[in-house]
């Protein structure tokens, strides 16, 4: 926490009656009316990592800013625990901006989102359905419905694609035989046959000496000193096994031309993994997008190291374009 910066624990209701927990950061002193900033992600990460990071420089720049939990996980309600929706997380930005709406020290005409990682397709999938949200960054996005329909890369084939329907088709019947809700993979591996192979955790419990490059990224901040947090879906445990059924159905950033004449901003390492889905929406909708790439850095890089993320460039974004 920035010494010039006060930090509230707040609670707000999305319009499906889910109860959002959130982290209001306000600058300490301030006065008259602020621009403002919802904020939250990485996909699988709750307000006290990244996106509460994100929110304290914000504030310590200016803005008032609400990181947020999204519904079903952290502190959020919703009775299904770390189940994740694209429709549901999509409305929490809206709902996150009825809160800062209402609030007296925020200037409702000056609101932007700020996300990261897979909570990015959810952001500009609001903001293109709700023109409240004036303008939108994002880092190291991910587009979830992509990545859980059609693998890393649009790996999968026709065929596999199926396999996964199959899989979870037959996960919703067990589920329901038992009562309860199993945890696995939201996107699905396969082995070496051919076969889905989920795993029952995000990220290992100890990191095997030949993991690839993307799991060691990513458990270099989830599973160490760096990132964990016990409530955090990706530091401790898996989604439920159902969860990529809806990102099946609902396809992410289908309107990104509705932005317009709004503007976006998609800042990527130029190491990352993910560098792809940003170069895709910037190519969807270049007059409403820009893209900065970041020299060095990989995907996780974006989440927490301040001398690698360009705060300056994504202040001067939200300067212009929350004027």
């Amino acid at each position: 926490m920035d010494k010039n910066v006060e930090r509230t624990a707040v609670r707000f209701r999305n319009r499906y009656g889910i109860d959002v927990a959130a982290d209001l950061y306000v600058p300490k002193n301030a006065s008259g009316k602020l621009p403002a900033l919802v904020v939250s992600g990485p996909f699988g990460a709750v307000k006290e990592q990244s996106s509460g990071l994100y929110a304290n420089e914000f504030a310590r720049r200016g803005y008032v800013a609400l990181a947020f939990d999204p519904s079903f996980t952290g502190e959020s309600g919703g009775t299904v625990r770390d189940v994740a929706s694209p429709d549901v997380y999509t409305e929490d930005y809206s709902a996150a901006v009825d809160f800062l709406g209402l609030q007296k020290i925020v200037d409702r005409d000056r609101i932007g989102a700020q996300a990261v990682c897979g909570l990015s397709g959810m952001a500009l999938t609001a903001a293109a359905a709700d023109s409240r949200i004036k303008a939108v960054a994002t880092a190291s996005m991910y587009d979830m419905s992509r990545s859980m329909s059609r693998g890393h890369e649009d790996y999968y084939t026709p065929e596999q694609r199926r396999k996964v329907v199959e899989h979870l088709s037959r996960q919703r019947w067990t589920d329901a035989e038992k009562g309860t809700y199993a945890r696995l993979s939201h996107e699905v591996p396969f082995d070496e046959n051919g076969d889905v192979a989920p795993s029952d955790r995000v990220l290992p419990e100890t990191l095997p000496a030949d993991a690839d490059p993307v799991t060691a990224n990513f458990f270099d901040y989830y599973r160490t000193e760096r990132g964990y947090h016990p409530r955090s879906i990706n530091s401790t445990t898996a989604w439920t096994a159902t969860t990529p059924m809806s990102f099946f159905a609902f396809q992410l950033m289908t309107n990104i031309d509705l932005l317009a004449p709004r503007k976006a901003l998609l800042v990527a390492g130029a190491e990352a993994h993910s560098r792809y889905y940003s170069e895709d929406v910037r190519a969807k909708a270049p007059d409403s997008v820009d893209l900065v790439i970041v020299p060095g850095a990989d995907h996780v890089d974006l989440y927490d190291r301040k001398e690698l993320i360009p705060f300056d460039r994504l202040d001067a974004f939200f300067t212009e374009n929350l004027a």
